[in-house]
């Protein structure tokens, strides 16, 4: 019996240093934002971002038969204050609904989730009107093509430099839409490419002024 009684013992005590390890992960843990989007057959089919409210933000871009892997990024403080300000304009998206319900082409199931501690809220939707969650979309989605693009741009200079200057086409194109949350990200690429004589004269003068362009316009 004392052995039954020792036994009943010690695992009543792992179960509550366990309840209580999982309890300070909960409460140490920060704040995350995350936005997915899964469209099959489009590319890409998966984009997802996540953002804490303090650490190194990670992104993820790929087609789902890939392997997946997420990759470090940077935003400044000045865009992850907009981002958690439109997250706490939508009530960290608790009880949301936020798809417009009408019959509409499939554009792709976003969600949006928060997490905070032991709390977690997400949404998920093909198209919404609400007005903060489409700045928050446009913001999320950008980051993907601004990052994507930047990684294009990447490959192009380390493999292919006659294609730099295509790259730098697209880097353009979505510079003059207005597509990049924080295209100043760019500037160490472009000056890179700028300065570089190994790279043809049209892409450096391409990308000392998308350089000059972007400075002027901070």
């Amino acid at each position: 019996m004392n052995s039954l009684r020792r036994k009943i013992f010690v695992v009543s005590l792992l179960l509550a240093i366990f309840g209580l390890a999982n309890l300070a992960l909960a409460v140490s843990a920060e704040p995350l934002f995350t936005y997915k989007r899964v469209f099959k057959e489009s590319v890409p089919e998966f984009i997802e971002i996540k953002i804490p409210e303090t650490g190194s933000p990670t992104f993820e871009i790929r087609q789902l038969d890939e392997e997946p892997g997420a990759t470090a990024f940077e935003v400044t403080p000045a865009l992850r204050s907009k981002i958690f300000a439109l997250i706490g304009q939508l009530n960290h998206f608790k009880g949301a609904d936020l798809d417009v319900h009408r019959k509409i082409a499939n554009l792709g199931e976003k969600t949006f989730r928060w997490e905070d501690g032991a709390e977690s809220f997400e949404v998920k939707f093909n198209y919404t009107l609400n007005a903060p969650a489409v700045q928050l979309l446009q913001i999320c989605e950008g980051l993907a093509r601004q990052q994507e693009v930047l990684e294009l741009l990447q490959r192009r200079m380390k493999y292919d430099r006659l294609g730099v200057n295509d790259a730098l086409m697209q880097f353009e194109t979505d510079l003059n839409k207005g597509v990049f949350p924080e295209p100043q990200r760019g500037l160490p690429l472009l000056d890179r490419i700028a300065g570089d004589s190994r790279f043809v004269e049209i892409a450096r003068q391409r990308a000392r002024a998308l350089a000059e362009r972007i400075r002027h316009s901070g």
